[in-house]
Order: structure tokens, then sequence, then C-alpha cells
């Protein structure tokens, strides 16, 4: 558990690092600390997933001082909505009523996955995948901003990925056609897997499950001797894709995070 997230905390920093050696001084993102909580927000970017709070009970149980403090600084910040991620470890039985008198509610929880070395079973599919530079930076950052939301002005930060350290970049092809993406970071022998999508058009020919796996040979390649991903807990109706995927490709389910969002939110 404190390895998963504290891979991805990495991950995260390294990325708005690499917006801002990149991008204008004035760029819309950034990072605020309360405690352990580590708050990542932006204004003109409503995504949850640059809007959101990592490292909460790292260090001790969350305070009701804390919390109220961090729905504070978002709200002061002109955010409506954000996640609160939370170390399930901390937090103990009576945290929904603390998080609820902190004026939070629960939201749908991610799935943490991980797996170690192994065998990466073969994928079937007429798409090329391959680790890209910076020409493919900008169609990259199209894919990912449609798959997750993000707006079409925030698309230059999601290509600053491509300089972002211990990051690497991967892409699916029809030819010279993007048609899927994927991202790995590597750190201390430790992989983390984000932002698989595939466009539309290129749906059930393997796209993800091809740069899926593309990722996983190269971290164990490179001497990774775990790697982590989540995705969405499975849910009643959502035909859960990349749940799947996942644990075709040897993962197994470390555990449930919870997302918390601001009341009414």
């Amino acid at each position: 558990m404190r390895l998963s997230e504290s891979i991805e905390q990495h991950a995260l920093k390294s990325w708005l690092d690499a917006a801002f050696n990149s991008q204008p001084v004035d760029l819309d993102w950034s990072m605020r600390s309360i405690g352990d909580a580590l708050c990542y927000l932006s204004a003109s970017e409503p995504n949850i997933l640059v809007n959101r709070v990592l490292g909460l009970g790292s260090a001790g149980e969350p305070t009701l001082d804390q919390l109220i403090r961090v729905r504070e600084l978002y709200q002061s910040a002109g955010v409506a909505r954000f996640f609160l991620h939370l170390l399930p470890e901390r937090l103990g039985p009576e945290r929904s009523t603390l998080l609820q008198a902190a004026g939070y509610e629960r939201y749908r929880g991610w799935m943490k996955f991980s797996r170690g070395p192994g065998d990466v079973r073969p994928v079937t599919t007429d798409l090329s995948i391959r680790r890209i530079g910076p020409e493919n930076a900008a169609a990259f950052a199209s894919i990912v901003a449609d798959a997750f939301d993000f707006d079409a002005a925030f698309q230059p930060v999601i290509a600053t990925l491509i300089n972002a350290p211990n990051w690497q970049l991967y892409m699916s092809f029809d030819g010279d056609t993007p048609a899927g993406t994927g991202a790995l970071y590597m750190r201390d022998g430790y992989g983390y897997l984000d932002f698989g999508a595939t466009h539309p058009d290129f749906r059930r020919r393997g796209a993800q499950s091809g740069v899926l796996n593309t990722r996983i040979h190269d971290a164990l390649e490179a001497g990774c001797t775990t790697i982590v991903t989540m995705t969405g807990e499975a849910a009643p109706g959502d035909e859960q894709h990349s749940y799947r995927n996942i644990l075709k490709a040897g993962f197994e389910e470390s555990y449930l995070r919870e997302n918390w969002i601001p009341a009414g939110g």
C-alpha cells in the first residue's frame, strides 16, 4: 500500500515539474502541502486527475482541522471539485464520520493493482506499438485528453510528460495513425502505469492490451521488481474493460483506495 501510494506521488510530482520547466511561469497548476496532504490544484482545468490530494495519512491520523483546511484551500482557489485520496490503513472505522464532519462525501473508489516478475502474455493485435519521442507528444496528449475528459487547452501540459524525469510514453499505431496511449514511470526498481487510452476509432483491436503489456515487458527488462497501476472500482453497469485487461496482464487486486469529494460536488 505504501509503495503504491509513494510511487504515484513521485510520478505526479515529476509531471508537474516537467510542466513548469516547459511552460510559462504562470502555469495554472501547483502543489501545496497541508501537513502530509499533497494538494494538487488547477482552477482553469477542472479534471480530478490534476485536482487531487495524495499522501493523506502517510505521517499520522488525519485530523478534522487538516481536512477542513484542505477543503478550504481548494474553495479559495475556485476549485469546486477535487479528489481526496485516503490511505485505508490510517483512517479506522470512524473515517466516514470524520470526513462527513469536515464536509466531504464518498465517491467511487479506485482499485489499486500490483504484479511482480513473471511471464507477460502475448497479445494479438494488428497495430504496431512503440515508445515515442517528442514528435508524437501532441498526438499522445490529444488521445489522453479525449479519453480522460481534459479541456483542449490543457493538452500542451499533458504533452510535457514526454520531458518528465523517469517517464516513458508509448503509443499504438495503425500505419502512421495514432491509435492508443500508455505511460510508464520507473523509480528505484518499481514501475507505475498510467494514461492507458484508445482512440474510439481503434477500439477492440488490442490497442490497450498491447500497450499495457509492452510497458510491463519494458519495466521488467529495466529491472523493476514490482509494477502498480489502478482503475475505477467495479460497479454495476460498467463494462470494466480496463479492469479485465489489467487482471489478464498478471496483476492482482491490491486494495481499494477510497475517493472523497466536497459534499454536494
